[in-house]
């Protein structure tokens, strides 16, 4: 369980085929304080730390995972967002993140309007996932706040500091983000469909 409060940003150094699944050695600030089979957010991703080399470790995606994500898109000297599993006991800045993507987004717009930028991504709305203005939304791993929320469209208001700490100060027009949405939200829309 996460919080989509990202702690740093790591490198991808390499990126190695094993059969299916795809391997990646990153570079980080937090390595230090990593162990063997923890979970950490990789861009939204929960993935296992299965190997650790001085300032490197190793997680592998499986194929599963690379259908579902913007992972196997990435490339050697890309950054990630990144963030550990969180403490029980410590507060909850962001929200309740499981670290499972839903499906991937499309970004189709960014403004910059005084001081914060606006960024505005489509979704596959047939996938029953939803948005509500003011609700939560997990974009590339970071808990955000929805604004203009439509039917497979919304759009998400970043402050200088997450735009500055984030992968989103090199998200261009047209990259695929990964999109985890609210939790209680999709409960709720099973329910409702379900009852149908």
């Amino acid at each position: 369980m996460f919080t989509g409060i990202i702690e740093s940003l790591g490198v991808i150094k390499s990126i190695e085929s094993q059969q299916d699944n795809l391997n990646f050695k990153i570079k980080s600030n937090v390595t230090s304080e990593l162990k063997i089979d923890q979970s950490v957010s990789h861009n939204g991703v929960c993935l296992t730390v299965t190997h650790i080399f001085e300032d490197i470790y190793t997680v592998t995606a499986i194929n599963e995972t690379l259908a579902k994500t913007n992972l196997g898109e990435l490339k050697v000297g890309e950054l990630v967002n990144l963030e550990r599993a969180m403490k029980l006991g410590d507060r909850l800045d962001g929200h309740m993140v499981q670290g499972h993507v839903d499906q991937t987004g499309v970004c189709k717009s960014i403004s910059s309007e005084n001081g914060s930028w606006i960024f505005n991504f489509t979704y596959d709305s047939n996938k029953s996932n939803i948005t509500i203005e003011k609700g939560s939304i997990t974009i590339n791993g970071v808990s955000l706040t929805v604004v203009n929320s439509k039917v497979n469209e919304f759009s998400v208001a970043i402050i200088p500091y997450t735009y500055e700490h984030t992968n989103f100060k090199f998200l261009k027009i047209n990259d695929k983000v990964n999109l985890e949405f609210d939790v209680i939200g999709k409960y709720i829309q099973k329910l409702y469909l379900s009852s149908k």
